[in-house]
């Protein structure tokens, strides 16, 4: 199942745009445009509140770290 997370690769602020555009698999500037318009259009504060409160719901994505079995797998170098 596919869940939604702030980014890491792609934030600008917080990572709430790009977490959504890589959910919508959509590029990012194109959903960070749609945000300013929206923004703009609706006056500033829906769009700032909205945002605010995306920070607080959406979960930042979790740190992927290398699994120790890809190193374990190797054998170990044997000096000269």
């Amino acid at each position: 199942m596919k869940k939604l997370y702030r980014s890491r690769n792609d934030a600008r602020l917080s990572g709430v745009l790009g977490g959504l555009g890589e959910y919508f698999e959509v590029d990012p500037t194109l959903i960070r445009l749609a945000y300013v318009i929206f923004t703009l259009a609706t006056g500033f504060l829906p769009g700032i509140v909205g945002y605010f409160l995306a920070i607080l719901i959406i979960p930042k994505e979790p740190l992927v770290v290398p699994s120790s079995s890809a190193a374990a797998a190797a054998p170990p170098a044997v000096p000269g």
